[in-house]
């Protein structure tokens, strides 16, 4: 005679809600976390727990470039036809900022040349 054994209790293939995905993702990456601490706390595959991580970044692609506005010619200013910092990039080039420049662009082209 044959012995079987079977076995009971909870099904193996779990589904898991998208909040309790969002939950895990934010145990296992937050600060001083361990992926493979997370994935044992709750009995999952350190590769699951990637692989939603990578799923998540696919649906929330964030775009890499932002679109450029070229407004039309703006009317010279005689005061401020001379710049007031010019860069200069040897064989490069030069970058010149006017004093008309914007506080906020005259920064982030300054950090831009770093």
């Amino acid at each position: 005679m044959r012995q079987i054994t079977v076995m009971h209790g909870p099904e193996r293939r779990r589904r898991w809600s998208d909040e309790d995905r969002l939950r895990i993702l934010a145990e296992a990456f937050a600060p001083g976390a361990c992926v493979a601490d997370v994935a044992r706390l709750h009995d999952i595959s350190t590769a699951r727990i990637y692989t939603w991580r990578a799923k998540l970044r696919q649906q929330v692609a964030v775009p890499q470039f932002a679109e450029a506005v070229v407004d039309g010619p703006k009317p010279c200013n005689p005061a401020s036809s001379s710049p007031v910092i010019v860069v200069e990039l040897g064989s490069k080039g030069q970058v010149s900022i006017f004093a008309a420049a914007s506080p906020d662009l005259a920064a982030a082209t300054l950090k831009a040349l770093r």
